[in-house]
């Protein structure tokens, strides 16, 4: 008993040390975004459409589908796609997270692949009684 309780703190240690950690790179900002609509075409999934200023990227344009392939009640996946225009620099972008629901706020982590090469990770709260989409974003180095 006495090598197990020795041996326990080693182990911990040892599966940390492998770990990785997600780095967030220079240039924090926020993206704050209006719902335009939200529909579903089965009662299951649901599908939204936000517009917003996205920080750096300027006015951008969101469309998602909102999934729960395991089934858990109040929380699932979703995937989607971006675009955003500053000035006459166009730039687009796959979206896919994960999100959690408590009452009437989804809690959203995404980590977005962009057509100029960089990956964001952000974290967000959908807002379906005010209508409101806010992100907090980093770059990923």
């Amino acid at each position: 008993m006495k090598k197990l309780l020795i041996l326990i703190p080693f182990m911990f240690l040892a599966f940390n040390s492998f770990t990785q950690d997600i780095k967030y790179g220079e240039g924090l900002f926020e993206a704050n975004f209006i719902v335009d609509m939200m529909y579903s075409d089965d009662l299951k999934n649901y599908k939204l459409t936000a517009s917003g200023e996205a920080g750096p990227y300027g006015r951008a344009y969101l469309s998602y589908e909102f999934t729960s392939l395991l089934n858990v009640d109040g929380q699932g996946e979703f995937t989607g796609t971006a675009w955003a225009q500053n000035g006459d620099q166009l730039e687009s972008a796959i979206l896919r997270g994960i999100y959690r629901r408590k009452g009437n706020i989804f809690k959203l982590y995404t980590l977005d692949n962009l057509s100029n090469g960089k990956f964001i990770l952000a974290t967000g709260e959908l807002d379906m009684v005010k209508k409101t989409l806010n992100f907090k974003a980093s770059y990923v180095e």
